[in-house]
């Protein structure tokens, strides 16, 4: 199996780990560290990312040629967009409805897809393409497991602060990529100078380098 499937299959599992952990049952219901999300929209959000997976994984006849990954953000209006913005808005509403059964039921469903997916990431060839039904463009496979390994780290980030628990160590098979990819957005948001300055000189550095 590939790097960058294994890579997401370990921050996968990492994942459902921590849905799993009782302190997030036991803030179920509280405001999140994140504007806008509660514990349970987060933690809705944070599977959901599996559940992405299992959607392009299944083949659906529509695949046509793939974007970068630059493209594939530069093209998705929730980078930049507001709170309130309507993608913005449809992402939190999935968080929730993703999480509404309960946090028994999100970890058994997230558990189950993790599960499928370790046997079936290893079968797949290693120039697949797939299709992106809610985005309308394709990707290669391996370039959108590294969009979901982003959104796994970070979001494992902020459940764990949410709900007073340390944030996941993950191997650096995990954090190199996600780094990678989160410097390559910022020079392409803000350019090689303004992430230069804020690496190197803080003095000269620009209010904020963020990707999104």
């Amino acid at each position: 199996m590939g790097e960058s499937r294994q890579s997401y299959l370990v921050a996968a599992e990492s994942a459902v780990s921590l849905l799993r952990d009782p302190a997030v049952a036991a803030s179920w219901d509280k405001p999140s560290a994140l504007m806008e999300f509660s514990v349970a929209g987060l933690a809705g959000h944070l599977a959901h990312q599996l559940v992405r997976v299992g959607d392009v994984l299944a083949p659906n006849g529509q695949v046509g040629e793939p974007v970068t990954l630059i493209e594939h953000y530069s093209r998705s209006p929730w980078v930049q967009a507001g709170l309130d913005h309507e993608s913005n808005l449809s992402v939190r509403r999935g968080g929730e409805a993703a999480a509404a059964a309960g946090p028994a039921v999100l970890v058994e469903r997230a558990q189950a897809l993790y599960e499928m997916q370790s046997a079936a990431l290893a079968t797949e060839p290693a120039d697949r393409v797939v299709f992106l039904p809610w985005s309308g463009w394709s990707l290669r496979l391996d370039d959108f497991l590294l969009t979901r390994l982003v959104e796994l780290v970070v979001h494992s980030d902020d459940l764990a602060a949410s709900v007073g628990v340390k944030t996941p160590e993950l191997p650096t098979s995990v954090i190199d990529p996600v780094v990678e990819l989160l410097a390559r957005l910022a020079v392409h948001r803000h350019g090689p100078t303004a992430v230069i300055r804020t690496l190197s000189r803080a003095e000269r550095a620009p209010a904020t380098i963020s990707a999104f």
